[in-house]
Formats: C-alpha cells, structure tokens, sequence
C-alpha cells in the first residue's frame, strides 16, 4: 500500500538554488544541483570523495597536507585528514577584505559598533601576544566569563591562534556554575567582564568575577573588560591583572601556530543538570571543515552576508555563529534579551537595519512573537533570505506566522543539532522543499537513520535517532576521561559502532526527519510511545497557555503517571473548562492515547541555560528522586522552580492532591 505524503510548505524558487553555494558545489563533484538527495547520498556513501571535496572547494589552507581523509572509520576512534596541520584561528580571519565588516557588536538599546576585516587580526595579534607573555601556549587553558561580544570572539581566536584551548560561559551562570566547569580544566587565563545587559536592566558581574579568579588555583592572570562602565575596583585578585585596553592595543604581527588536524580546539560543555558539566573536546580541523559545510552550503553564507542569530556564549550556537568568519562573512554579536519590554521587536529591527541575510532563533522566539501579536514586518526584512531556528522542533503552527510576517521567499529552516557535534544532524539547504513542522533532509556527510528496538533502520516510524558512519567534528574525547569510558557510555553503548543521539525522530518516505523530543524522556503509555514535543506543541498553541511539559513516570506499584503541567497566560485561571479545552485539542490533534492524566498549574517551567526544558530531572523528581541527585540547580534558569515540583512528587507519594 503506497504511502501518501503532504505537499511541501516551500519551494525553492529555481533561480535561488542555481546561484546557491550548495548547487555550486553540486555541480563540481559531478551532481545535479538541483538534487540534494542525490548529492546526500553521495556524501555518506563516499566520505572520503566527500569530505575532501570540502577541503578542495573551501580552500583549506593546511601548512602541511593529509596523508589521506580518513584513516580509520571506526566510531568511537575516526581519524580524519592524519598529516595535516592548519590553524581554525588562521581560516576565520583570512576571508573578509579589511574594508568590510567582520562583527558587527548589538545590544538591546540598538546601538553598535563594527569591528573590519583590517581591524580584527591586528586586535587578534595583541591579545594574542599578552597571551603569550602570560605563559600561554600550545595545550593550555584560557576561558571566559563574558556576554556575547566581540571580547569573547576575539580572545578565543587570540587562544586558537596560540593552539590553546578555549572554553566560555555567560555571566548568567553562577560563579559556583561558572567553577564547575571551568576548575576541570584548570586554565591559565580568564577573561571577564564587568556586567552585562539584559532586559533594561544592567547586571553588575564584578563581585562574581572575583569570586570565580579565587576558585581557579591555576590562574596566572585575569584580563578584565569594561563592557558595560562598571569602574574595577582595587581588590586582592589572586593573580596578575591585565586590563583589557592594555592587552588589546599592542602592535603585533599575528602568527597563526600550525597544529594537527586533531588538536584541541575548545572545550564546550553539557547542561550539566545531574553532577558536574561534561566538558567535550573538538579539534580545530574538524570544526573548521564541519561548519563551512554547514554555513557556507547550508545557510549559503560568503562574502557580503550578514548573520545575526541569537544566543549566549555558553551555547554551542555561539561557536556556530563565529565560524561565520570562516566563509567571510559577517558574524553579529548581540548583548541583551531577545525581546526587552522596551522593544520587544528590537532583533528584527536590528536585522532590517543591518541588512541582515540569515536571522537566527529559537521555537520559544518565534512562538511568543505570534502569541503577543508582535509583527516583524513592521520592518524592511527584504535581506532576509533564512531564518534558521533550532533549539528544540518547531512545530508546524510557526511556518505560516514566518510567510506572513517576515516573508513568503524566506527559506525557514528548522535545525537539530547538538554541544555533542557542535552542528547539525538535520535542517534544510537552498534546494530542499519545506514541510511544515519537519526538518527537510540530513546534513550533508549524516549519515542519519532512525533505529527501532532492533537495531534496524526504519522509515515513517519512531525510532532511535542515529549516525552510522563518523563525521570529522564528532568529539575527539571528554575532558579528564582518559580510557574513553565515558564517552563511549554517553553514545555508543546501546549500539556498538553506531552514534546514539538520544532523540525519537521519523525519517518520512520524502526524506524529511520530525523530531519528536529526547528518548530518554519519551512517554510510554500501555506500551506506546509517544513524544512529549507532539503534546506540547498542541497546548501551547493554545492563547490561554504560556508554557507546557508533560511527564511519563513510572510508579513503584507498576502504575503511569501522564500529568501535564501548565503555565497559563498572564490573567486566565485554570478551570475545569479549559481544562476540558486542553484534552479536546490534544485528543483532535494527536490522538486519545495523549491526553494527561491530570492538568496541573505551575508557577513556570524550569529549563537548562540553554532554554531545553528539564523533562527528565522533573520526572525524576516526581518519582522521588533527591533534588541533589538529579540537578544541579546553578545550571537551572529558575532554581526555586525546582523545590515546586519536588514538592509535587512528596505529596504524591504521601498520596495527597496534586491539584
């Protein structure tokens, strides 16, 4: 019986994808480009011929060439381009003429300031030199304690130049939070600045900073910014104390240290919301050639562009965003909420102003734009051609609301990724089709399957989400995990040799992936399963909700518990009747099989830094679980949040109401 599918959303119109880098690309290994299938399917059959065809396309300037592209395939254990050495610092200042822009620095008040092409390496060099003079050096360890501004970009080229390793968090994060990930490395340097802006409001990180200095041992000196006008005042740090005007004007030559393709790069880390963060390591080759992929084929980015994606520095997103450098194009740093109460619609603002090409976000973003009415083509956003969105899946509601309100030749591509991979798994390109509510193929050089219980690989069903074949920007090891043991538990313990990612997705007949939430959160009912982001998604489509998460626990007596928890919109009480509202919609627009055993109001939903709800600490709690054992509340965006639902589960078990 032959599978029917839907049309898709968006087309790409033809002229777009003839002029296309990914088309481009197509065409000189020998593929239609207009045929991203065919051009998939060659990039995880042959991932040699792959590969170095990026290399070749891309120009990657190694100061000694590969022996050959992968010496082994083996997952865990892949060795890419063996022989080779290169700098990541060397190919993200290489492309942008000094006349042009190469980060354009915003906030939330919509003022900035540009930082050219001829500017950025001279900045580089100085830094790089303090750096040096401060006993940094091949290997080492500088991190940073900073908002998203050209500071951070421009010390961690500054470290990569050197071949030392970077590693950055936002100023949100605790000093004890900030302690936990970055006492594991025990790094030489820190950089920090005095504050940060966010939502009209100026955050004073002066205290915190000094904080975070004494609880580093290792440190040999602290380079201090005057972000946000904040006077340093004279307290004992326990090392040296460089400001940032002093390390930053120096005149230096930039010299870019050659090392091998594998060398460390940064260190980025988990959520950490059960014990301490996983610090996860990649190596400058493969992120260098994994994110041109990505940005120069993918979001079709290259001189003359602009992207502006919002996000903190302690999101993978934010290494992401400064590999726009590598193509030449413009990387926006931006200080401040994405929709202050002053300007709700200030991004979009932005974006038209600057002129803006790839506009970058997340489903909660765009989400609350539809809800609260906000309109962003009050704004000339002719320069937009994408609007890339990631974080978690975005439902099928949000398309129309982007054709209507930011453009109807707006390519919007839905992403899935990972700090793992530090890049996608799935999105679109210039030349695939749209589905609303689905991800429109895999990466180039994927090789993605969904795995039912089996181990088998399966299409238009649920099942495991994972990757078959190595990809050069898998991580090289978990910090301080010498035998591997970690890092072979967190992917490939439930399928020898294969990436275990840790979603539920469908591969559909037409070659999309849906996202339908984190495996080790899916609910199963009477041997269902059933993904939480397919409930949520319903409800919170709903004006009188704000948020939704739904739990699937399992009880001690062989029970399941199915409860929803919602956050209702500002002035609306729920009642039984919109209670009765929420199940119609979730039985009419998923199934019978979804609808909660109870609808519980919460004061909010507790999410990781990175905005991913806490689904399973939240379960864990509910069935008793210690808060100590199951979150880390410095890694939490509203710890009070947490003690509520640990509440929850103690009445539960003692068998009072939940209600």
């Amino acid at each position: 019986m032959s599978t029917s599918y839907p049309a898709p959303f968006f087309t790409p119109d033809p002229e777009t994808v003839a002029t296309s880098r990914i088309a481009d690309f197509a065409r000189s290994v020998g593929v239609d480009g207009t045929d991203y299938a065919a051009l998939h399917r060659w990039s995880v059959t042959d991932l040699e011929g792959f590969r170095g065809a990026v290399w070749e396309y891309f120009g990657i300037d190694a100061n000694t060439p590969y022996e050959q592209v992968l010496a082994e395939e083996t997952m865990p254990g892949g060795r890419w381009f063996p022989g080779a050495t290169l700098n990541y610092a060397h190919h993200a200042l290489r492309n942008i003429p000094d006349d042009d822009v190469a980060i354009l620095a915003l906030d939330e008040t919509g003022s900035g300031y540009e930082v050219t092409g001829g500017r950025l390496p001279a900045l580089v060099a100085s830094v790089a030199a303090t750096l040096r003079d401060l006993g940094v050096g091949k290997g080492d360890r500088v991190v940073g304690y900073l908002p998203n501004t050209p500071h951070a970009v421009v010390t961690f080229l500054a470290a990569a130049s050197l071949g030392a390793v970077w590693s950055v968090c936002g100023q949100d994060y605790a000093p004890k939070a900030a302690t936990d990930r970055f006492a594991q490395l025990e790094p030489t340097v820190l950089i920090a600045a005095d504050g940060y802006l966010f939502n009209g409001t100026t955050h004073d990180r002066r205290d915190a900073v000094l904080e975070l200095a004494r609880a580093l041992p290792t440190l040999k000196a602290t380079l201090l910014v005057d972000h946000v006008g904040l006077p340093w005042p004279s307290q004992a740090y326990p090392s040296l104390v460089v400001p940032w005007e002093d390390a930053s004007t120096r005149t230096e030559e930039l010299a870019c240290v050659p090392v091998p393709f594998d060398h460390p790069l940064w260190v980025v880390f988990s959520s950490g919301t059960t014990g301490l963060p996983k610090g996860i390591v990649h190596g400058h080759g493969g992120v260098v050639l994994e994110h041109l992929k990505t940005l120069g084929l993918h979001s079709d980015l290259g001189l003359g562009d602009r992207l502006l994606w919002y996000t903190t520095t302690h999101w993978m997103m934010w290494n992401l965003v400064v590999s726009t450098l590598l193509t030449g194009a413009t990387t926006c740093t931006y200080d401040g909420s994405p929709a202050p109460f002053a300007k709700p619609d200030v991004l979009w603002e932005l974006a038209a102003r600057h002129r803006v090409t790839v506009f970058g976000t997340s489903p909660q973003y765009l989400l609350g734009m539809a809800k609260f009415g906000i309109a962003p083509s009050a704004h000339d956003l002719s320069s937009i051609r994408v609007v890339g969105c990631t974080g978690s899946a975005l439902p099928a509601s949000a398309y129309p609301w982007v054709r209507d309100h930011v453009g109807d030749h707006v390519l919007l591509a839905s992403i899935s990724g990972g700090t793992d991979i530090v890049s996608g798994f799935a999105g679109s390109a210039p030349n695939t089709p749209v589905w609303a509510g689905e991800l429109s193929a895999p990466h180039l050089g994927v090789a993605l399957a969904a795995y039912d219980a089996e181990g088998l690989p399966v299409i238009d069903r649920v099942g495991e989400l994972v990757v078959t074949r190595p990809m050069p920007s898998m991580p090289l090891c978990f910090w301080n995990d010498p035998e591997g043991t970690r890092y072979r538990g967190a992917y490939f313990s439930a399928y020898p040799g294969v990436w275990r990612h840790g979603d539920w997705i469908t591969v559909t007949g037409h070659g999309s992936v849906i996202i339908h939430g984190r495996s080790d959160s899916t609910l199963n009912r009477h041997g269902v399963r059933l993904g939480s982001g397919d409930i949520h998604d319903i409800v919170e489509r709903l004006p009188e909700i704000a948020e939704a998460l739904v739990i699937g626990a399992e009880e001690p007596d062989g029970g399941y518990w199915m409860p929803l928890f919602v956050v209702p919109a500002a002035g609306v009480e729920l009642d039984d009747a919109l209670r009765d509202r929420i199940r119609d919609a979730i039985r009419t627009g998923a199934s019978p099989r979804h609808v909660p055993d109870e609808i519980l109001e919460v004061p909010g939903i507790p999410h990781t830094r990175t905005g991913k709800k806490l689904e399973v600490p939240i379960k864990r709690l509910l069935q008793g679980a210690a808060v100590e054992q199951v979150v880390n509340p410095g890694t939490v965006d509203d710890p009070d949040l947490i003690d509520h639902y640990a509440r929850l589960g103690k009445e539960r078990r003692k068998g009072g109401s939940t209600r």
